[in-house]
């Protein structure tokens, strides 16, 4: 039965590349190509309409942060975010409803294209995929072996989320791909963080939304499984059967998660560092890891209002003394919206 049920989640993966090769067809020179189905402005309303309401219902920071994405991107932007709350909605959906989200994607990056006639999209296809790679990877919850596994996974989906939004605006800039590997780490290690409790003990069915849980999946055969690197478990003490058994009370768990947060809060120090840096006209302090990949060869940058949610979730966690599985910390960052919009205005993170 466990083995029918990956199979059907793979072949929901295979449909959204599938959606995605149809939606996002270019040719060599990263043109639409000449079989590209003819998208109307109502399909294009429609689609927009979608992906606005499934992140208003399945990631409102998302949704709230939108306000600070320049109009002529937003569309892409929404495109993207969409994207990233299908994919972790796949262990829950019975049909493949992701054409809206192609249909957005492929008007956005037409429309890019249209204003920006010499940029190239294809490199936007390959980061697309890698989300997707990384999503099926741990589709089944499998365990990060290491800290350093997790931040693999973090770079692989926010991180590279941020680099599709910046080369959305076009902002091709080594220094902001920097900033934004750091703050995309950042943020999926938090977002793994905030879904430990629902993985663990997982609701019914369909319930799933990423205001709480998006860094892995809920499903996997519907057995809970703590997502948490399996050295600092080790490290720590921690036994998955302990917290599944005992819950927060679980011995060392609290150790583990101020070890992963303090990664994350890591990340954080450095982007704000970083920026801090670069606004003064100095170096940014340490190399890119990435530069030279496919994509990072190279601007200015702002600060990226996604800060503001992980820093407040951090603070909050501290607070609670790095009990993961307190009910406010699943509660929606309702200053999110005035924190994000000081963010922007003073452009700090």
């Amino acid at each position: 039965m466990y083995n029918i049920r990956v199979a059907s989640r793979l072949r929901k993966i295979i449909a959204v590349q599938d959606f995605l090769k149809q939606g996002y067809v270019t040719t060599p020179y990263s043109g639409p190509a000449p079989h590209t189905p003819q998208i109307t402005d109502s399909d294009v309303v429609a689609a927009r309409a979608y992906c606005s309401n499934l992140l208003q219902k399945f990631d409102s920071p998302s949704f709230t942060l939108q306000t600070f994405i320049p109009s002529t991107t937003r569309d892409a932007y929404l495109a993207i975010r969409a994207l990233n709350v299908e994919l972790a909605r796949i262990p829950d959906l019975v049909s493949n409803p992701t054409e809206p989200v192609a249909i957005l994607l492929h008007y956005a990056l037409q429309l890019l294209q249209s204003r920006h006639p010499g940029h190239s999209t294809s490199v936007m296809k390959g980061w697309f995929i890698k989300i997707i790679n990384a999503r099926e990877n741990y589709m089944d919850n499998r365990p990060y072996t290491s800290m350093e596994a997790l931040e693999l996974y973090a770079e692989n989906t926010y991180s590279t989320l941020m680099y599709l939004t910046l080369a959305a605006l076009p902002l091709h800039s080594m220094a902001a791909d920097h900033v934004a590997s750091h703050i995309g780490k950042a943020a999926g290690i938090i977002t793994v963080l905030r879904g430990l409790p629902l993985i663990a003990f997982p609701p019914p069915p369909n319930h799933h939304s990423i205001n709480a849980t998006s860094g892995g999946n809920l499903g996997g055969g519907r057995q809970g499984a703590v997502l948490l690197p399996l050295d600092i478990m080790a490290e720590t003490g921690v036994k998955e059967e302990d917290v599944l058994r005992q819950g927060a009370e679980a011995p060392g768990l609290k150790d583990a998660i101020f070890t992963v947060a303090t990664r994350a809060n890591d990340h954080l120090i450095t982007a704000r560092e970083m920026l801090k840096n670069l606004q003064q006209g100095k170096d940014a302090g340490h190399a890119f890891e990435h530069e030279g990949e496919e994509g990072h060869q190279y601007a200015e940058t702002k600060g990226s209002t996604q800060v503001g949610l992980d820093r407040a979730f951090g603070k909050k966690l501290e607070r609670h003394d790095f009990d993961i599985f307190k009910p406010e910390l699943r509660a929606r960052e309702w200053k999110l919206p005035w924190k994000a919009y000081w963010a922007y205005s003073r452009r700090s993170i």
